[in-house]
């Protein structure tokens, strides 16, 4: 699988590769910061309904099979929401990082 990777500059440019308009950092950060906060309540929904349905799964045993799987299922949902959060969370980060460079907040240091 490839990976895409994404490289923040001061301007968006449009296709044909004109400059458009500059880039709000600030609000790019918050952005990010809304979809790692949704990225956390799916985990958390999605955690809450595995412990419900392995809750099933001991008081239902007739239908116990059904509830491991639907278990298993929003288990791992729960975990690529995690993957999700911390996906965001690293681009909310990287946004700040490009806003302070572009304030000249920051400084790289080699060592």
């Amino acid at each position: 699988m490839a990976e895409e990777h994404h490289h923040h500059h001061l301007f968006h440019h449009d296709k044909d590769g004109s400059e458009q308009k500059p880039v709000d950092y600030e609000k790019e950060e918050k952005h990010h910061k809304h979809l790692e906060h949704l990225g956390e309540l799916g985990a958390a929904a999605a955690g809450t309904y595995a412990l419900h349905e392995k809750h099933e799964a001991k008081k239902d045993p007739e239908h116990a099979h059904k509830h491991k799987v639907e278990e298993e299922i929003a288990a791992a949902a729960a975990v690529g929401a995690g993957g999700y959060v911390f996906h965001e969370h690293h681009e909310k980060k990287e946004a700040k990082e490009e806003e302070e460079e572009a304030h000249g907040k920051k400084h790289h240091h080699l060592f």
